[in-house]
């Protein structure tokens, strides 16, 4: 119904008194058109008069030969049905005291019966709680146990490989320690070896060097001894010859 309203309000004008045919497309001259065979259906006519929609359409040119339309319908309108009101049948409510008295026992009965089985879901929820709080502490005991024995094992092991490796640490210092001292001995007899050496090499040099001065002195001792007497052997000749041309001379 929709569908022909808007193609009806497509093809008529604004002033819904005339109606406009569809003009052809500019390309399609010449070209004969078909219309397809379709079955028609008979609509069942409906009583209600079928009100106009207030529409606007808006035309636009997209390509050559082509137009697109735009068809704005109008504000739905919002019916609210009425309100039934219920009819109160007076009847329902008669009932004795007995009967509300019976309901009312029957009610707490059941508030009692709901009370206790609530109670004993209760219980039952506490219990498996403390069940489940006890399991967890014997669990947590258990883990701290398993763990204090894993931690004090690992502790022991690792004290006994730490004095392990204090004393082998020590045996490779005393070890270092020994060839220290043994080198710095060797040293010490090395350097007291060649100090030695140098002392005796000294001492030779020097007694060689007191012999060669002595051998000096002793040879100019010598030397002035013999020219010592090289002058006195030449004064007792002179004296001699003084004294015979003394006697020579007296004689005469």
């Amino acid at each position: 119904m929709l569908i022909g309203l808007v193609r009806d309000s497509v093809l008529q004008c604004f002033c819904h008194t005339c109606r406009a045919p569809v003009l052809p497309a500019v390309n399609r001259r010449g070209v004969p058109t078909k219309k397809p065979n379709k079955t028609r259906t008979k609509q069942p006519k409906s009583s209600k008069k079928v009100k106009f929609i207030t529409t606007e359409i808006r035309c636009q040119e997209k390509s050559k030969g082509g137009l697109s339309y735009e068809v704005i319908l109008a504000e739905p309108s919002i019916t609210v049905p009425p309100v039934q009101k219920l009819a109160v049948t007076p009847g329902k409510f008669n009932v004795s005291v007995e009967e509300i008295e019976e309901k009312l026992k029957a009610a707490e009965e059941r508030r009692l019966s709901l009370e206790e089985k609530k109670k004993i879901e209760w219980t039952a929820k506490m219990a498996k709680i403390e069940e489940a709080s006890r399991k967890k502490d014997e669990l947590e005991q258990e883990f701290i146990s398993q763990t204090k024995k894993v931690l004090t094992e690992k502790m022991e092991h690792y004290e006994e490989k730490r004095v392990e490796q204090i004393c082998d640490k020590m045996e490779k210092l005393k070890t270092h320690a020994q060839e220290i001292e043994k080198n710095r001995l060797s040293l010490e007899k090395q350097k007291s070896e060649e100090l030695m050496n140098q002392l005796e090499e000294k001492l030779k040099n020097a007694a060689s060097l007191r012999d060669d001065n002595i051998k000096k002195i002793l040879d100019r001792l010598k030397e002035h001894e013999r020219r010592a007497e090289v002058v006195r052997q030449n004064k007792a000749t002179l004296a001699n010859q003084n004294e015979e041309e003394h006697i020579t001379a007296s004689s005469g």
